[in-house]
């Protein structure tokens, strides 16, 4: 797993259209939910058997309220069949449930806007942003979901850069951590 640390805050999107959404939004209009990106295109096959299924699953388990996900098609090949309106019956005949934005063409290379921003080395690539906007992971081929499972239960549970809350820190003063071991911790 590609964990990116204190890369800074992420580019924008910069797209064309979106679809599966009444308006569009920005990166930075999410800022305090953690952000999932699913770049692919509709004939990767990576992307059909692996990363779009794993996205709509992320996007079942966790409130909006709390992850935002979203598909980014960025197009670098077969420009010519992968065409706004056969994203719209592909969207529909996989049952995608989260927006999906349209990675802009770049005019003079194959490489689109927003693909070239992130440095993505081609789909699927899932990309997360903290609650902050910054990225924190840019992975490029299949995750397991163990794995991006447990990266978005650390960035939900972040509090401003403390993963433990007031809460947790106040019930953490009655648990001696220094005597745990295989038989558990110990109260104070």
């Amino acid at each position: 797993m590609t964990q990116v640390e204190g890369s800074g805050i992420a580019p924008a999107l910069d797209v064309v259209s979106w679809i599966n959404t009444p308006k569009p939004f920005t990166l930075s209009q999410l800022k305090g939910k953690v952000v999932v990106i699913h770049a692919f295109q509709m004939l990767c096959p990576g992307c059909v058997a692996h990363g779009i299924p794993q996205a709509a699953a992320i996007h079942d388990f966790y409130k909006e309220d709390d992850v935002q996900v979203i598909g980014l098609h960025t197009v670098f090949e077969h420009h010519d069949v992968m065409t706004l309106d056969a994203l719209k019956v592909f969207a529909a005949e996989y049952r995608i449930p989260f927006p999906i934005a349209i990675d802009r063409p770049a005019e003079s290379e194959a490489i689109p806007k927003t693909m070239a921003r992130y440095q993505m080395r081609g789909t699927p690539t899932l990309i997360v942003l903290d609650k902050n906007g910054n990225v924190r992971l840019n992975h490029f081929g299949r995750i397991s979901d163990m794995q991006i499972g447990s990266l978005l239960g650390s960035l939900l549970a972040e509090n401003n850069g403390s993963l433990l809350s007031d809460e947790d820190s106040e019930l953490s003063k009655h648990w001696d951590f220094e005597k745990c071991g295989d038989g558990g911790c110990p109260v104070k």
